[in-house]
């Protein structure tokens, strides 16, 4: 079966059940708006809306195809293990819905994203993806929240496949290890325009898929857009809170 064909038919009440233990903590050990004329980009998102004391708790989607194999054993705040590409400096708080939105220490935060051209570590030589990675672990990683629920990691700005709007996923436990959230944060179009026409992306092109079609984002991004700043010539910062029930 094809990437975009799996994509497109989403994952079955099976599929997913068959990538539940992929992504399980068990066994694992944790070691405590565009100004083209100057190339600068920022974009922003509601990524968490808290108002009156009370707040919106991050969208669920999917963790597949690719989820981390053995996270525990990728304790990394530079994820980049020699992708090449626009730096990326991603900043993920985690607050607790159950405590007013409270940030959440202590929490294990795992993400995964593909390569400029589209490609997973961990994975290939099939159908949904002929290039294989899958001796290889780059562009994924885990840290701990610190007391202000904030984890960073150093990467490259992702590319695309077909199917798919540019992404990043999470995968956010609790400090026992048990899952309290999987889900992913999308990025502003214009910006990812700007990425894709440069350097190590302008061979793969322009994504073929915008938020709005894609079979993740299409019911809306209210929850999982976060700000992104910098530009074509440097480097980008994504900043981003996601909020679980704890």
């Amino acid at each position: 079966m094809e990437r975009k064909e799996f994509l497109k038919k989403g994952f079955s009440a099976l599929t997913l059940a068959a990538f539940i233990p992929m992504i399980g903590c068990s066994g694992d050990t944790v070691d405590p708006e565009t100004d083209i004329s100057t190339g600068t980009t920022t974009g922003t998102g509601s990524s968490a809306e808290i108002s009156s004391g009370t707040c919106t708790a991050t969208a669920s989607e999917t963790a597949g195809p690719f989820p981390t194999k053995v996270p525990g054993s990728l304790v990394l705040d530079d994820i980049t293990s020699g992708r090449t590409g626009n730096k990326l400096t991603i900043q993920i708080t985690i607050q607790n819905k159950n405590a007013g939105c409270a940030a959440l220490s202590g929490a294990l935060v795992d993400i995964w994203h593909c390569d400029a051209a589209g490609n997973y570590s961990e994975y290939g030589g099939t159908g949904m993806q002929s290039t294989s990675y899958t001796s290889v672990h780059f562009l994924r990683g885990r840290q701990t929240t610190d007391a202000s629920g904030l984890v960073r990691f150093t990467s490259i700005y992702p590319g695309w496949y077909s199917g798919r709007a540019p992404h990043i996923h999470v995968h956010v436990y609790n400090a026992s290890g048990k899952s309290l959230l999987v889900t992913q944060i999308a990025f502003p179009e214009d910006i990812s325009k700007l990425v894709y026409a440069q350097g190590v992306y302008a061979s793969h092109g322009q994504a073929d898929t915008t938020n709005a079609h894609d079979n993740v984002f299409s019911d809306g991004v209210g929850t999982e857009m976060p700000s992104v700043t910098g530009n074509v010539s440097t480097s980008f910062a994504l900043t981003h809170t996601i909020v679980v029930s704890a």
